[in-house]
């Protein structure tokens, strides 16, 4: 049976799709599509799969004609993507397959997908290949329960080719502890971190290297320390073997900000080469802090938390929102002035929206305060709620947030605020790609932007004799800084 994996586009213009910033890396998207890759691993072995990923190429007719069947994974923000996907296909009564957060929120739109496996696969699509192989199969495959990760198998890495990606993604646990009013990672992987063991983890990072990948990782769960002695035991492994292997990786998380209370984590994280941390910020407000339930951040001093973690080699990228109820008039001048001070240099600020199935979208509901659908992209101003403040406030607000934290001036001051707090440890690897690179961001930013040029040398210089092991680092916000004032312009 010929199997066509299809991964539909992403929105380009957005914040987070980073396509400008992809040019200079002449890479055509930030990762592949890990949750089909590890699909394409629990099908038949005897069946052909082919993997498009329509980030990085164009779907063309002769290929879905040779399907015999096509799996589908989408998210939300790829739903314009996905309809036209689904389009194409049936045009040539292809049968569709599909699965991902779009479908498990947004079932009932798609009449036309022929069979739907919600919820984790390691579940539900074992039992729909058993009914395919008897003739029998439903149309949807759903469970309450949660899988064990010991059942996960290797992705297919050679469905892809590694020069379309700037950074390869692997996830080591499900689910998160605490239970943030708007966050739906609860509501799809439920509260008790399920994990790989620590040898699990230890065989996909070799199977990427075996594979002939170099360069970045990044780690996918949603809190890497939500089960705090499983993550120090992957640590305490992939430490030794990244220094056995000459440190080929270089690898970024997601995770709460009580890691700045866990000095051997952040220990074992040096050690381990990674260098890059998210963490759910959200507000500088007390009061929108308690309204969303996000006690870990309550019980902590923000400011310093980021300080401390970038002490400790790993830079701090961070998630904010503004629109809850609790938000005061200055709202926005305290998003900016919190984003600045601290030295979040990549802040992604979206606007509250209610995703189905959170607490968020129950009490919202009750309110008869939900409107519609989200997007999935909450960094377009759009919301499907009737936020307390306005409508015309919220836009406009935030548009002031992105105007400012993206102007040039205070985007490279934040590099530099970042850059005294921070002390590298991780042990970069220099490549021929890293050299063209940098030239072509040479040539874009030091040499042909007027607005930037000055900027951009002092800063350059200054990292370079100062702080040489962060250089990697203020190069690719330098890059990413390209996209966002790019985006910020057409915003």
């Amino acid at each position: 049976m010929n199997i066509l994996l299809l991964y539909p586009k992403h929105p380009d213009d957005t914040f987070w799709s980073f396509k400008h910033a992809l040019n200079i890396l002449n890479t055509k998207a930030v990762y592949p599509p890990l949750g089909l890759l590890t699909v394409a691993a629990m099908l038949p072995g005897e069946w052909n799969k082919k993997l498009i990923d329509m980030n990085v190429e164009e779907l063309f007719d002769d290929q879905v004609i040779k399907a015999d069947m096509v799996f589908i994974s989408a998210m939300s923000v790829q739903s314009k993507s996905t309809v036209e996907a689904i389009k194409k296909c049936k045009r040539f009564n292809k049968t569709i397959v599909a699965g991902g957060p779009l479908f498990l929120s947004r079932e009932q739109e798609f009449d036309d997908v022929d069979h739907l496996i919600l919820g984790e696969a390691e579940i539900t699509l074992p039992a729909f290949l058993k009914d395919l192989k008897e003739r029998k199969a439903k149309r949807i495959y759903s469970s309450d329960e949660y899988p064990d990760l010991s059942t996960t198998p290797l992705p297919m890495w050679s469905l892809i080719n590694f020069k379309n990606y700037s950074t390869m993604p692997l996830q080591s646990s499900r689910g998160c502890p605490f239970d943030c009013e708007f966050c739906e990672i609860v509501v799809m992987n439920g509260r008790v971190p399920r994990t790989k063991s620590p040898e699990q983890m230890l065989q996909e990072i070799k199977s990427l290297h075996d594979a002939g990948w170099r360069g970045r990782i990044f780690i996918v769960d949603d809190n890497f320390i939500g089960n705090k002695p499983n993550a120090t035991n992957i640590l305490t492994l992939l430490a030794e073997w990244q220094k056995q292997n000459k440190y080929p990786f270089t690898i970024q998380i997601q995770a709460s900000i009580d890691l700045a209370n866990n000095p051997e984590l952040m220990k074992k994280m040096r050690e381990a080469n990674f260098n890059q941390v998210f963490v759910g910020i959200e507000t500088p407000n007390p009061d929108g802090l308690k309204e969303c339930d996000k006690r870990q951040n309550s019980r902590t001093n923000l400011e310093e938390s980021i300080k401390i973690i970038n002490r400790n080699g790993l830079q701090v990228t961070a998630g904010f929102i503004v629109g809850f109820d609790s938000d005061p008039k200055n709202i926005f001048d305290l998003q900016i002035n919190f984003i600045q001070k601290t030295g979040i240099v990549i802040a992604m600020v979206g606007v509250l929206n209610a995703l189905p199935g959170t607490r968020l979208w129950k009490r919202l509901k009750g309110e008869n305060r939900v409107v519609g659908n989200t997007s999935g992209d909450n960094t377009n101003s759009e919301t499907n709620i009737i936020p307390i403040m306005g409508m015309a406030e919220l836009r406009s607000g935030y548009k002031k947030i992105l105007d400012e934290i993206y102007s040039k001036k205070n985007y490279y001051k934040r590099m530099t605020t970042f850059l005294k707090n921070y002390n590298p440890s991780a042990v970069p690897r220099i490549t021929k790609i890293d050299v063209i690179t940098l030239i072509k961001t040479i040539w874009k930013m030091g040499i042909f932007s007027n607005g930037e040029r000055i900027l951009f040398w002092k800063l350059v210089i200054k990292t370079f004799f100062g702080k040489m092991r962060a250089f990697p680092d203020i190069i690719a916000c330098i890059i990413l800084g390209f996209h966002f004032h790019i985006i910020t312009k057409k915003s």
